[in-house]
Parts: structure tokens; sequence; C-alpha cells
């Protein structure tokens, strides 16, 4: 007679461990994209750092230039070094833009650094899983050859005993 299947107790346990391990394998990509969009931030701030340092550079030239030859006014010069002090006040400014987005971009490395453990973490607890899985399976495949060969050896001792008594 055919014994009921036997269905592992815990698969609903190992259902929630792959999805927490899908969850957190979502939330590394996410963390990755993060830190990359941090780092392309952290790329254009200095690129327009530099950009006002060749303007500055630039400017002093031409105003150097204009000295040089005579061309320039006191009132030029004047407008000139405010124009010096404004691209001066907004390299300081992109200066502190920088840092911060230096702060940021740790606070991404963190944060991708614990998605990376948890992600390891929820890994170890599914493989866990899976491998009591696979050890409940090895467990109930022998008690069903052990219980078929106990039914067989009653089996052959009932034909044994039948045919000792008819003949």
């Amino acid at each position: 007679m055919p014994k009921k299947k036997e269905k592992y107790r815990l698969q609903p346990l190992l259902e929630v461990k792959l999805r927490n391990k899908r969850k957190t394998e979502i939330e590394l990509g996410k963390a990755f994209k993060a830190l990359k969009q941090e780092e392309e931030k952290l790329k254009v701030l200095e690129r327009e750092k530099q950009e006002i340092i060749d303007r500055r550079e630039q400017s002093r030239r031409e105003m150097s230039e204009k000295i040089a030859m005579g061309e320039s006014v006191v009132k030029d010069t004047q407008v000139h070094l405010n124009y010096l002090k404004k691209l001066l006040e907004d390299e300081e400014k992109k200066d502190l833009e920088i840092v911060e987005q230096k702060e940021a971009i740790k606070r991404a490395e963190e944060a991708l650094a614990q998605a990376k453990r948890d992600y390891i973490d929820a890994c170890k607890e599914v493989k866990i899983m899976e491998k009591h899985k696979e050890l409940w399976k090895k467990k109930v495949k022998k008690q069903l050859e052990f219980e078929e060969t106990k039914e067989m050896n009653e089996l052959g001792n009932v034909i044994h005993q039948l045919r000792k008594m008819r003949g």
C-alpha cells in the first residue's frame, strides 16, 4: 500500500529565506548603483571646479595683457578684480561641495558594505536550509527503503510459511 509522500515541513521557511536573499540581492544592486551615481557627481563637481580655475586663469591672463598694453582703465581693473574675487568664492564653494560629495561617497560605500554583508548572510541562510532539506530527503529515502525492505521480508516470510504449510 503506497505511503503518503512526505512534505518538507520547513519549506515555507526556505521560501522566506529565498525571498529575503532575492531582496538583499536587489538592495546590493541598488547600493552599487547609488555609489556609482555619487562618484559621478564628484567627477562633475571636480570638472566644474576645474572650469572655474581655468576661467580665473584665463581672465587673469587677459587682464595682464590689457595692463601690459596700457589698455586698462581703473574702472575695468576694479570690475575685473571683483570678477576674480567672485570666481575665487565660486571655487571655494565647489571645494565645499566636493568635500560634502566625498562624505556622501563614504556613506554610499558603507551602505554598499552593509548590503554585501546582508547578501552574504542571506546566501548562507539559504544554503543552510537547502543542506537541511537535502539531509531530510536522504533521511526520508533511507526510512522508506528500510520500511520497504521490512515489508518485503515480511511478505517473503508469509510466502515461505504458506509454502511450508502446503507442501
